[in-house]
């Protein structure tokens, strides 16, 4: 994704070719979603071109992975999946727009559609594997491999998220391609198993192995179209065709995604013939750049995105371990401002009311509308809680001001620009803000498990078409020993009354019920404040002429989602 920050989370997580016509439909309702009424954007879906065989593309990468290995904790950027994870590992479900609303389907690794049924109280999902599905040693994709990864989930330490499979009761493997899975109660989001960022991996390779050591720093294996050549830490990943793929094969002999953080280098790189295609994070000058290079560039802005921008308040940190602080500190910031100075070239000016994205909008609400900048509201907070401002303007109680570091993405100026705004917005209303930024490994990494930090600034971007606010808002998700420290829920998040109504949303089965109980869980998070929705970010595509095929954004797998469908037009 575009994002300079973020944290990717299974089912609200890290993150996956119809048919031509259908293809094309979606092209053309992608342009129907696309940011509209500004004359410097255009919705390009004039890039279905004709492609030869043969021939390579270099494409500029803002983030490198920490690691490859995707079900692990150190695999948190979306930027991984997007590089190599789509491209080598097979899911069951993948997510297509249909009737303009992006769903999941069975991909081609199954031979049909899995099937799922209640026994008693439990769930029981049966899944059928296509025969002609093979990893690239030739060896078949079978049942055991669903079963490795399942259980590597659930009984994993140091796992990403362990929402679903911590409900696998047992994996059946009757035959090499029937897996039925039974999970010990009813989960509403059962299709983001196998799927949505974490696939299905080879147990004839990685059982009895330290999984984590043979994938962290990439793999030979791959059941995608593409293999993985080469991983250069800090310069490069190389793609090349995976020859047993049983799909479509890639038009390219080899794909190179090069590192380049700063985006406005990389869109100069862009001009320069370096890089054939990004995907650049929306900052303030990105629109105007890509302006100037008229027709040698194709610009697509996609506003339905996973992507969610948020200030993400430590609740168990001072001073936001005061719910009259984090109230206080919402009618404080004025968001409405930040967004049409960040985004608003790009058709975004209001700020997000929820922490569904757009992707989710059928169960989103709008419970933090209620939040907007009010000082008299904010200082009778402080006040009744017991502070009063000090001879430098700053709320203090007990003698420690209300003092808080913001976290973000060193060396991003778009992030840069938001702290500056928080920090002047702030301290205007009486809290003294610092910034200690830093890089995305460390953040989450180290910092955001283990709880260190004050108010962070980062995306979380959802994954699946599926509510998952539990990942984020459950006190269950909270990284403790417990969970093996697997959770996400980094700000330690504990709203009262809220567990019951997630758990709910998690295991319905009936969608209508699942839209109500989101809504309820949405209010509760809304009146506690735990943290403070920000945006939603676009996202961009920018292809040079020589790019040709079928080109599109998936908010969730990416733009290289189809890219064996990419080519050279000349």
């Amino acid at each position: 994704m575009p994002q300079p920050l973020t944290a990717t989370v299974q089912g609200r997580f890290p993150a996956r070719l119809p048919a031509a016509g259908a293809l094309l439909t979606a092209l053309a309702l992608t342009a129907t979603a696309c940011t509209s009424g500004t004359p410097s954007l255009q919705s390009d879906t004039a890039t279905n071109l004709p492609v030869r065989q043969g021939g390579s593309l270099v494409i500029g990468a803002e983030q490198e992975p920490d690691c490859a290995d995707w079900i692990g904790t150190c695999g948190a950027s979306i930027w991984g999946t997007y590089l190599m994870q789509t491209q080598t590992v097979p899911q069951v479900f993948n997510v297509r727009l249909k009737g303009g609303n992006w769903t999941p389907v069975a991909s081609n690794l199954m031979a049909s559609e899995p099937t799922t049924k209640l026994v008693g109280n439990q769930q029981q999902i049966t899944y059928r594997l296509n025969p002609k599905a093979v990893w690239s040693d030739g060896k078949p994709i079978t049942s055991a491999d669903l079963k490795y990864t399942a259980l590597q989930v659930r009984d994993g330490k140091a796992i990403f998220d362990k929402s679903g499979y911590d409900r696998i009761t047992s994996v059946a493997t009757p035959d090499p391609t029937t897996a039925v899975v039974t999970l010990k109660s009813p989960y509403g989001n059962w299709k983001q198993l196998f799927g949505a960022g974490y696939g299905v991996l080879p147990s004839h390779l990685l059982a009895g192995k330290d999984r984590d050591a043979v994938m962290k720093d990439g793999y030979t294996f791959s059941g995608g179209p593409w293999k993985i050549a080469s991983w250069k830490r800090g310069v490069s990943v190389t793609l090349v065709p995976n020859s047993r793929y049983w799909g479509p094969k890639p038009h390219l002999d080899k794909v190179t995604f090069q590192f380049a953080s700063d985006t406005s280098a990389a869109v100069q790189a862009f001009a320069g013939g370096t890089f054939d295609a990004l995907y650049p994070t929306p900052q303030l000058t990105t629109v105007d750049q890509i302006k100037t290079l008229g027709s040698a560039a194709h610009m697509q802005v996609q506003s339905q995105t996973g992507n969610l921008q948020a200030l993400w308040l430590n609740n168990a940190k001072f001073p936001f371990d005061s719910a009259a602080v984090r109230k206080a500190f919402a009618y404080s910031v004025d968001r409405a401002a930040i967004v049409k100075r960040l985004f608003g070239s790009y058709g975004v000016t209001a700020p997000a009311q929820s922490f569904n994205s757009p992707l989710l909008s059928r169960y989103a609400a709008d419970d933090f509308s209620a939040y907007k900048p009010d000082a008299a509201k904010a200082a009778q907070l402080m006040k009744a809680d017991g502070w009063t401002k000090n001879g430098s303007g700053f709320w203090a109680k007990n003698g420690k001001e209300a003092a808080f570091a913001v976290t973000s993405l060193a060396g991003n100026q778009s992030r840069e620009l938001t702290e500056q705004i928080l920090q002047a917005q702030l301290g205007k209303a009486g809290f003294r803000v610092t910034i200690k930024n830093s890089t995305p490994a460390n953040i989450f990494g180290k910092l955001a498990p283990a709880g260190d930090f004050q108010l962070g600034l980062w995306n979380l971007t959802d994954s699946f078409p599926n509510p998952t606010l539990a990942a984020t808002f459950s006190s269950t998700a909270i990284p403790s020993a417990a969970n093996d420290q697997s959770g996400i829920n980094f700000m330690r998040i504990r709203v009262p009354g809220l567990d019951p109504v997630l758990e709910r949303v998690d295991t319905e089965l009936d969608d209508s019920a699942r839209v109500a109980d989101s809504h309820k869980a949405e209010k509760l998070i809304a009146d506690d404040v735990p943290s403070l929705p920000l945006a939603a970010v676009p996202n961009i595509l920018v292809t040079g002429a020589r790019v040709g095929g079928p080109l599109s954004i998936n908010p969730v797998e990416g733009p290289w989602w189809n890219l064996a469908e990419w080519g050279l037009t000349k």
